[in-house]
């Protein structure tokens, strides 16, 4: 029986590295409490477990209404649920005193991670295993699930060529989902922070224009192609836009950090 290719392994072993990295290098300049992954897990996952609870009963009578109303639909969702706890976590903490100015880049790497390296590094590894060594065996449900993976995921049994170009291209992915959630979480830790709600404002559409995209993507290798250049063009600008936005800010308080030294 042919078994599942263990080449798609790379994409989350990547990159679970590389969120893991983003994380360290913040952790490295600034210093920030490792308390931002406790708290950004539930500003993360309440999303995600909001979006479940929408559209379970609703999702097949919007994307019947057309692609249109499918990407307001996912967008909405993601600028509602993801930037909206993202924000109501932060300002939680920061009134409580839990986290403090030097949390902002560990919150919103930690943001990130979450959705990276935790839904779609760490559990897809658990996942991907327990169905290859589900085929490996002898049981009598290894044939039914063989039947069933090939009716409905027969990708996972490309060949090494096709299956390597998928994980770049999933992996690249992965980069531009790192980006904007960084830049989502950056700006809502400072926007609770600095009390500017024009910050919470910028941060909505963040990843919410790209989620509304996602009906528009093709079937073909070109189509994907220019979506996930697109998408990644589109999150690098805000990444962009959110340091920019930031930048009195951060300044401000390296001038009163330096005076506090040189007093």
């Amino acid at each position: 029986m042919q078994n599942i290719n263990l080449l798609y392994l790379l994409q989350p072993i990547i990159v679970i590295l590389i969120s893991s990295v983003l994380l360290f290098y913040w952790h490295r300049k600034r210093h920030f409490s490792w308390k931002v992954l406790l708290f950004s897990l539930p500003a993360y996952a309440g999303a995600i477990a909001l979006k479940i609870v929408v559209q379970a009963p609703t999702i097949e009578y919007v994307r019947a209404a057309g692609p249109v109303a499918l990407g307001a639909y996912f967008g909405l969702q993601t600028a509602i649920f993801e930037t909206g706890l993202a924000f109501l976590v932060a300002w939680i903490v920061i009134h409580y005193r839990e986290l403090g100015k030097k949390d902002s880049e560990g919150y919103a790497s930690g943001f990130a991670f979450w959705e990276n390296a935790g839904l779609l590094g760490v559990i897809a590894i658990i996942n991907f295993c327990s169905m290859y060594f589900a085929l490996s065996s002898n049981t009598p449900f290894a044939q039914p699930l063989f039947e069933q993976l090939m009716t409905n995921s027969p990708e996972l049994f490309a060949s090494n060529t096709e299956v390597l170009c998928s994980v770049a291209i999933g992996t690249f992915e992965r980069m531009t989902s790192l980006i904007a959630h960084f830049a989502c979480g950056y700006l809502c830790f400072m926007a609770a922070y600095h009390r500017k709600p024009r910050l919470f404002l910028l941060a909505l559409p963040t990843m919410g224009i790209v989620d509304a995209l996602i009906p528009f993507i093709g079937d073909s290798l070109r189509s994907v192609m220019i979506f996930e250049l697109g998408a990644f063009a589109l999150s690098v600008m805000f990444l962009l836009i959110a340091w920019y936005a930031t930048k009195g800010l951060r300044e401000q308080q390296t001038e009163k950090y330096v005076a506090c030294i040189s007093s």
